[in-house]
């Protein structure tokens, strides 16, 4: 399982839906989605700002992630953003890689 945060802002339609439907019951749309795909909703929060939607997720894979991006978007009510998240012990098997690379014109 990897950790993928979504940020999503919420369109006209969108937003007519959160306010017949509550916050609440958003949550429960979203967790049922995200473990459809076999995840685990981590956290949901609503936001001020660019972004009206914050959600930490635990999700199979790249593909699960990708899926769930795309179903929630093309309904049209919220555009999404996906992130993947990287643990600190993720990192260090990153920077321990010897990876060749020369940098253009060197």
């Amino acid at each position: 399982m990897g950790k993928y945060l979504l940020q999503a802002s919420y369109t006209q339609t969108g937003l007519a839906g959160l306010v017949k439907e509550g916050g609440t019951s958003r949550r429960a749309a979203l967790t049922e989605t995200i473990e459809g795909v076999g995840g685990s909703l981590e956290s949901l929060y609503f936001a001020f700002g660019k972004n009206d939607l914050f959600i930490t997720a635990d999700l199979p894979d790249d593909a699960a992630a990708t899926a769930v991006s795309l179903a929630i978007s093309s309904a049209g009510a919220l555009g999404v953003s996906v992130t993947v998240l990287l643990t600190a012990e993720t990192v260090d098997q990153a920077v321990a890689m010897n990876v060749p690379y020369r940098p253009p014109g060197a």
